[in-house]
């Protein structure tokens, strides 16, 4: 007799995951970049290597909190169709459950360990703008390789739509910067 195997259905759908890396790793380029303009190439690695592990650990927070938040919001909504459609044994308020709190720490690990392939460069070479060239070369191949994981799953184009998500990327790190980084 074939042993049972209990499936369990995954924390964070394919998409969502590859979704928080693109934001690691837009929120991490974006650092990079600003620092960069801003001081025109003479920053220290320490303080790109700081901040930019900074930036992601706490997006990483706003974005786990606002996943709690809006599983809560959701399981709200089911409880309120429930009740409209007269169902006994309603609870009154909606709950976090304990997968719930595993998504949140899923979502911030995936936007913050997002950001250490980035960080790498400026660990191994001295030449903090011979770094930054890596870095964001690193981050360009990221773009790429979730813009093509993306396809695989969806059915599109993977060569296609991972240059598109670089020039996405891109553009969405050229906004920020430009709105204020």
């Amino acid at each position: 007799m074939p042993a049972l195997r209990r499936t369990r259905e995954r924390i964070l759908d394919p998409v969502a995951r590859i979704s928080e890396v693109l934001f690691g790793l837009i929120m991490a380029l974006t650092f990079t970049r600003t620092l960069d303009v801003a001081s025109g190439g003479r920053e220290e690695a320490a303080t790109l290597l700081m901040g930019a592990i900074g930036c992601n650990i706490a997006w990483g927070i706003v974005d786990a909190v606002m996943y709690l938040m809006n599983e809560l919001v959701e399981r709200g909504r089911e409880l309120m169709r429930q009740r409209e459609l007269g169902l006994p044994g309603v609870p009154a308020a909606p709950r976090l459950t304990a997968d719930d709190w595993r998504g949140a720490v899923a979502v911030f690990l995936l936007v913050c360990l997002s950001t250490f392939p980035l960080v790498v460069p400026f660990l191994i070479f001295k030449d903090v703008q011979f770094a930054l060239v890596i870095s964001n070369a690193v981050a360009i191949a990221m773009l790429f390789g979730t813009g093509y994981s993306l396809a695989r799953y969806g059915g599109l184009r993977p060569w296609w739509t991972g240059i598109s998500m670089v020039v996405l990327g891109l553009t969405l790190v050229g906004i920020a910067i430009a709105l204020g980084g």
